[in-house]
């Protein structure tokens, strides 16, 4: 499957977070990415994410271990994904290791995740804040096929537009980027 996903910086929160609230109820969530690579950086350098997240809410704690793949919509960066939970996070955080994997970099997202259905479609929408990095940004996606995408993404902008975001908002700047940049390093 290929998440199709559009990602904004948001120039006022709490408007996009009275919207959200009326179309779902907030799961509020605290996740702890660690993200790793190949020692050659040969994942970064493909496009591809190999991922363990540890999420903590009102539900309790999970751990997920995620490999996105090359993205297939330039524009969205819109990647095939690949998801399953781990029973153990400190296993997981060693096979990975054991394989060869260098930890690239590890930071926080604070999240209140809204999950509804608009134009048809099972939708996520996270409102997300990194201490490290200034403002607050709303992503949207749904899982497709790959036929799907840009349609998918049309339903999306207008999702975004709903919620009172503007399309020279939208940003492919990354978390890890981003984080990397504060911690005054680059990765790769």
């Amino acid at each position: 499957m290929i998440e199709a996903e559009l990602k904004a910086r948001v120039r006022s929160p709490e408007e996009v977070r009275r919207r959200l609230d009326e179309r779902a109820t907030a799961r509020v969530e605290v996740y702890r990415d660690t993200y790793y690579d190949r020692v050659d950086g040969s994942l970064e350098k493909a496009d591809q994410e190999l991922r363990v997240r540890t999420v903590r809410g009102a539900d309790g704690v999970r751990t997920v271990l995620t490999f996105k793949d090359s993205a297939v919509d330039e524009d969205s960066g819109s990647k095939p994904e690949y998801e399953t939970l781990v029973d153990d996070t400190e296993a997981a955080h060693g096979i990975l290791r054991g394989l060869g994997h260098v930890e690239v970099i590890t930071f926080e997202k604070h999240c209140r995740n809204y999950d509804f259905e608009a134009r048809g479609r099972r939708m996520l929408a996270t409102l997300v804040r990194v201490p490290e990095i200034d403002g607050t940004f709303v992503e949207v996606e749904t899982l497709v096929g790959e036929d799907e995408v840009s349609t998918a993404l049309d339903d999306i902008r207008g999702v975004l537009v709903e919620l009172g975001i503007e399309m020279a908002d939208l940003t492919r700047e990354t978390y890890t980027g981003a984080v990397a940049v504060q911690r005054g390093r680059r990765l790769g």
